[in-house]
């Protein structure tokens, strides 16, 4: 009895997943609880096991490729089985359960007949690669860099391209073994996602047909020919084990991910003094990491792009350049400009005594295997009062006000690419330490892109901490569907008056920013005087 498999729901937000990797191939023996693939949902990477076990007799959906949920994924059997009545009529019948037509070996499947123009005839091994979609939100991409040319060899596993995405430049490996035949996307150009990225087949195969079909693409990358601006095949590396293994093209580029050159341009690292790891010594993420420069000063980092370097001009010269956004940053300003233009928020400033706190941490912080910092105790103290204000700890919709009976506080962590909100679940019910566990876990997963979607789910309050960055204080966007949102500043050495004399002490300012469609000023207020009777009497939340 052959099974269906379903793109698998992997969050409660989740409508469509991409298939980051398939771990199994067609005429593979699966057994139950083997993993099957690789799903990318919400920033995330997922691993998908298998419920059953048999044959993998079909793969519906290719690497790469995105698709809704509940869409045919896989189908398990056992060998020899015919599944053509399934293939047939898979788009309309998620059955997880047929019956056994016959032991006729199926067919190879061409594993992009469903990204495939319906009017385009595909010539046997032909394999038409279209804009994959590489996170939920993505709706268009950027090809940053082509690192094959088209009529160049393509090995399974090679990257292909960098492609931009509105969270990160990623690469886009091949899944696929021939030649190149066609480049849709030139580099720079964006295009949505589903449109004709490239195509891949034997070699002297006619393609017209596929990109004359009903691809989304404009009439410029409608072409067969050799991109002008493609990218030259890297130089070999040498076998020297002492020489650098950066790889260059005939005019000195050197070859480096788009990521590695940000990071690079960061931290002013010439890209010239890194040996690359990558393919044919390709300069990636990991080296720029375990880069480490000599007893020397280090040159700014010549890189192609405008986003990684700014020439200053002589002066009394004026210039100015262009320089396009990103898909990150196309994403950042609409999520927060969603929250800014539609929420009228107003913000409330009060000034903390931190003298208590910093006592009570170092002597928390005594106890071995224990570490508690000034950011875990505002999150207990935040979660404490929002018991209290139970209006704060709210979410707005156009009919309802929904009052949250769970308190479950974001924590923002700044990361390479951008930013991302943790969510501790059930904080109120967490102790200090405990609270300060999870807070390190969770960011560690974020800066590491291994952190799931179900951990950055359901925040019904968010705190933001630029205090270790000196920023005394500052105002932060809301972090929807919340209420509010907390920016925590810098303790600040300064002189305080106690008890009608004048000392040095420890002050910190927090910031409550309100929806103020649920939160109205003296309830924020309110809010803000329990925090500070929390903060500064550390004792009431050892409990």
């Amino acid at each position: 009895m052959a099974t269906v498999i379903n793109m698998p729901r992997l969050s409660d937000t989740m409508e469509e997943g991409v298939v980051a990797k398939w771990l199994k191939k067609v005429g593979d023996k699966v057994e139950e609880g083997e993993i099957l693939a690789e799903i990318e949902t919400d920033k995330a990477t997922m691993e998908f096991e298998s419920f059953h076990e048999g044959t993998l007799l079909h793969i519906g959906i290719q690497e790469g490729e995105t698709s809704p949920v509940d869409k045919l994924l896989a189908i398990i059997g056992e060998e020899g089985e015919d599944i053509s009545g399934l293939l047939s009529g898979a788009a309309e019948t998620p059955k997880t359960e047929v019956k056994e037509v016959s032991n006729e070996t199926p067919k190879s499947e061409t594993p992009v007949e469903k990204s495939a123009p319906k009017a385009a005839v595909i010539p046997d091994g032909v394999q038409v690669i279209t804009m994959p979609r590489l996170s939920d939100t993505m709706t268009d991409g950027t090809v940053a860099t082509w690192l094959k040319k088209v009529g160049e060899e393509v090995s399974e596993g090679d990257i292909l391209a960098e492609i931009e995405t509105d969270k990160a430049t990623m690469e886009f490996e091949s899944f696929y073994e021939g030649t190149l035949l066609h480049v849709g996307i030139q580099e720079g150009e964006t295009a949505p996602v589903d449109s004709l990225l490239a195509i891949i087949g034997p070699k002297g195969t006619d393609v017209s047909g596929i990109i004359a079909g009903d691809f989304t693409v404009s009439s410029e990358t409608a072409s067969e020919k050799t991109p002008e601006k493609s990218v030259e095949k890297p130089a070999e590396v040498s076998n020297d084990a002492t020489s650098t293994v950066t790889s260059t093209t005939s005019n000195g580029r050197i070859f480096a991910s788009p990521l590695a050159k940000k990071i690079a341009s960061d931290k002013g690292i010439n890209l010239s003094d890194v040996n690359g790891s990558g393919e044919n010594g390709r300069i990636v993420k990991k080296d720029i990491e375990n880069f480490t420069p000599a007893t020397k000063v280090v040159e700014a980092p010549k890189t192609e792009s405008a986003k990684s370097t700014v020439t200053f001009v002589a002066s009394g010269e004026e210039k100015s350049e262009e320089v396009k956004n990103s898909q990150m940053r196309k994403a950042i300003a609409k999520s927060l400009g969603n929250s800014k233009f539609t929420s009228p928020d107003f913000s409330l400033t009060i000034e903390v005594d931190m003298d208590n706190a910093m006592s009570s941490r170092a002597l928390i912080n005594a106890i071995p295997d224990t570490k508690v910092s000034f950011n875990d105790m505002v999150v207990k103290a935040c979660a404490m009062a929002l018991q209290k204000h139970p209006q704060v700890n709210t979410s707005w919709t156009e009919n309802n006000t929904i009052y949250h009976s769970h308190i479950h506080v974001g924590v923002a962590v700044a990361v390479e690419d951008g930013l991302l909100v943790p969510v501790i679940k059930h904080t109120n019910q967490l102790s200090l330490t405990q609270i300060g566990a999870a807070v390190r876990e969770l960011a560690g997963k974020a800066k590491n892109k291994k952190i799931t979607p179900a951990e950055m789910q359901g925040s019904t309050f968010t705190v933001s901490n630029l205090g270790m960055f000196g920023i005394d204080n500052f105002t932060s966007i809301i972090n929807q569907p919340n209420s509010a949102i907390l920016s925590v500043g810098a303790i600040v050495e300064k002189p305080v008056v106690k008890k009608g004399q004048i000392m040095v002490g420890n002050t910190m300012k927090l910031t409550l920013t309100c929806d103020h469609r649920t939160v109205d000023g003296a309830v924020g207020a309110q809010f803000l005087q329990t925090l500070k009777t929390f903060i500064e009497n550390p004792v009431t939340m050892l409990a």
